[in-house]
């Protein structure tokens, strides 16, 4: 689950990281109060969507009058905001940040994440601030600096000042910096998180150091444990179907191709899409079912995939295991009857009541092409979806 900047700097700062001052605002007239309320002479105007690079698109404007604030939340608020994370259709923004502006020395970055190689929470940080960490591991991998962090003993003080010293924080920040980096950590603990990254990380004039940006990821099997922050969900900013998806225990995940994919099991999920690809074609979505889906979740999976008007024809690819073909057929059949199915379909069974499944699917009345195999499967639903005959 991701949350907004603002939402994830109020989160921290309670555990202690410094931030800079500053309040939401939803309207031109909050923003103006705000401004006015902020003991500064610069403020920063700064739009909140789920999403990077909100600089590069123009929706970070740094101001240095009330006049200014007003004319730059004027700008934001409401526009489509398009970055490299948004993709081409962008996102629009409803909410904005008004903060303080600060004296800006140096910028750096540091984020807490998991490291599966080691089975451990790593600590990284960079003296390329504002960069993506990505970037940066590819162009400059020396320039990142990292710590493994024991689960019994937490960071230590001693790996916390290691890294200050490791990004060039000058001697009269260290101290503060370290406090930083152990707050940051303990709020990636406490909060359960998968990600808690501050990009960038600014020492300013005065030797502060403060968190200019934040960006707090969630692991959603945690999230029982954190009900106020399930409460920060903002649905404006999520898919719709993948909202959906949740509410039913349906794993699904939107993607940008044209063969809808039905199948159970996150292993083979990723299979049928790989194997798609393979053939030449795109999978619009990701979903699983699940091992032990009903009748009535396999409709709802079917419908949802439907509602994706890239889609072009649909893969139904299931192994009957604990999930049984005939259940799945039935929901097939259902949720067909329901949605008025208008594009191909292609069904590949195997296993438990696979045979029972494809009887009941061939005496359905419904136009489908039954699948030898996954590859059989994956070629026909690509030559479906492109028009291709085979």
């Amino acid at each position: 689950m991701n949350i907004h900047e603002f939402q994830a700097k109020a989160l921290l700062a309670k555990l202690g990281v410094a931030v800079p001052e500053g309040k939401v605002a939803t309207t031109v007239p909050e923003a103006v109060a705000v401004a006015k309320s902020l003991k500064t002479s610069v403020w920063v105007v700064k739009a909140q969507i789920h999403a990077g690079g909100r600089g590069k698109g123009g929706g970070v404007k740094v101001v240095k009058s009330i006049e200014d604030v007003e004319k730059a939340a004027s700008a934001i608020l409401g526009m489509t905001l398009v970055t490299h994370q948004t993709g081409p259709e962008g996102k629009k923004v409803h909410k904005l940040l008004i903060e303080q502006g600060c004296n800006i020395k140096k910028e750096y970055y540091v984020g807490c994440v998991v490291d599966r190689a080691s089975s451990r929470v790593v600590m990284m940080a960079s003296s390329e601030g504002g960069v993506e960490i990505e970037t940066v591991a590819e162009k400059n991998p020396e320039k990142i600096h990292k710590e493994i962090i024991d689960p019994v003993v937490g960071l230590a003080p001693f790996q916390a000042r290691k890294l200050a010293f490791e990004i060039g924080i000058p001697n009269e920040a260290i101290g503060k910096a370290s406090k930083f980096f152990l707050a940051l950590y303990n709020a990636f603990i406490q909060y359960d998180c998968s990600i808690a990254e501050i990009n960038p990380l600014v020492l300013t004039a005065e030797n502060n150091i403060l968190a200019l940006d934040a960006k707090l990821n969630f692991d959603d099997n945690a999230l029982f444990r954190h009900p106020d922050i399930q409460e920060l969900r903002d649905p404006t900013e999520e898919n719709a179907a993948e909202l959906e998806a949740a509410q039913h225990e349906l794993n699904y995940v939107s993607l940008e191709g044209t063969i809808g994919c039905l199948v159970n099991g996150a292993g083979l999920a990723m299979a049928t899409m790989d194997i798609i690809k393979l053939a030449g074609g795109e999978p619009a979505n990701f979903l699983d079912v699940g091992g032990g889906a009903d009748k009535e979740r396999v409709t709802r999976a079917f419908k949802i995939i439907m509602s994706d008007t890239k889609v072009k024809t649909i893969f139904v690819n299931i192994f009957g295991g604990i999930m049984k073909c005939d259940i799945i057929a039935e929901g097939i059949i259902a949720a067909a009857k329901e949605v008025g199915l208008k594009v191909p379909l292609i069904v590949r069974l195997e296993g438990t009541n696979a045979d029972k499944g494809k009887e009941i699917l061939s005496k359905s009345g419904l136009k489908l092409t039954v699948a030898d195999g996954m590859g059989d499967g994956a070629k026909k639903a690509v030559a479906a979806a492109t028009g291709v005959q085979l």
